[in-house]
């Protein structure tokens, strides 16, 4: 590679932050054009940092995707996901942080502070714009965001309908420094087959199960193995107490197949292949509070 055509080229990486339930999980998948990070209406559904890479042309883009900033850390899982999203803050070459249309409440002021103290260049993404019913209200609103971030640019947008991202691949492109890629052109992720398998099933839980069930349910893959033209996937999923286990079990196990439906649906869209999917569910009282529990499940602090 010539040395003019390694200047050409940019790489660096992008945190999408904001308070839980703004949408980064869904922005993220649609900027990558592919499903990586798991999405449903409860707050708190991303518990890990997720990248997603997206190389085009001489451009690759290292987003992160980062669990929701919470000011309430009342258990173990809360610690480290705050941990997760304050950690990929410090480590980025650009901040896009996600708030959700006219909102703006305590918690995306206790975010901004956090952004603020990172120094980073930022771009402020107002999500959801399209379910605004009086379109009206948006520009002062936007006026008056611009006044409490002056050095943010700020790019409305509506993830889930793919409007306005081109104008914030854009802005996040100006703002890459120059460098060689750190991935190879095809990666779409830092995250192993087996991590997207469980982050499947839980999506599912938390979509069919998520007032039952909103935190209590964690998912382990004992079983990836490629036999043929058939993925065996085997999964194990804990809960804190027996009656949630009931739940999620179902009269005559009819919840847990229609879990299993949905999630092998969507392994065999990503994986590309037939899938064989086995789902067990076991009683681990007290794991979500539990830091080595949180450890053995890969909640790891990397």
């Amino acid at each position: 590679m010539s040395d003019a055509t390694q200047t050409a080229l940019r790489c660096g990486y992008v945190a999408i932050v904001g308070r839980p339930n703004v949408g980064k999980s869904t922005l993220l998948n649609h900027l990558l054009g592919q499903k990586i990070s798991i999405t449903s209406r409860k707050p708190q559904t991303t518990r890990n940092q997720v990248l997603g890479i997206k190389t085009e042309d001489d451009c690759q883009i290292i987003f992160v995707d980062t669990p929701g900033l919470h000011q309430a850390e009342a258990r173990a899982i809360n610690r480290y996901m705050n941990r997760a999203a304050s950690s990929a803050i410090r480590d980025v070459d650009v901040i896009v942080m996600v708030v959700d249309r006219t909102a703006w409440t305590d918690e995306d002021e206790w975010v901004l502070q956090r952004v603020r103290q990172a120094a980073v260049p930022t771009l402020l993404v107002v999500n959801k714009v399209d379910l605004l019913e009086n379109k009206q209200v948006l520009l002062p609103h936007l006026q008056a965001l611009a006044e409490k971030m002056p050095e943010a640019t700020i790019v409305p947008l509506s993830a889930l309908r793919g409007q306005n991202l081109d104008a914030l691949e854009g802005e996040i492109r100006q703002r890459l420094p120059h460098a060689t890629h750190f991935f190879p052109e095809d990666q779409i992720t830092d995250r192993s087959q087996r991590f997207l398998a469980a982050e499947m099933v839980r999506e599912k839980i938390m979509r069919q199960l998520g007032d039952e069930l909103p935190y209590a349910v964690a998912v382990e893959i004992e079983e990836f193995r490629q036999e043929g033209a058939i993925l065996n996937i085997s999964a194990l999923i804990l809960v804190e107490r027996d009656g949630q286990k009931r739940i999620l079990i179902g009269e005559g196990g009819s919840r847990l197949r229609s879990i299993g439906t949905d999630a092998r649906r969507d392994m065999e869209r990503l994986f590309d292949s037939k899938v064989m999917l086995r789902l067990w569910v076991k009683v681990k009282s007290g794991w979500s509070d539990d830091e080595r529990a949180l450890r053995s499940l890969g909640y790891d602090d990397r």
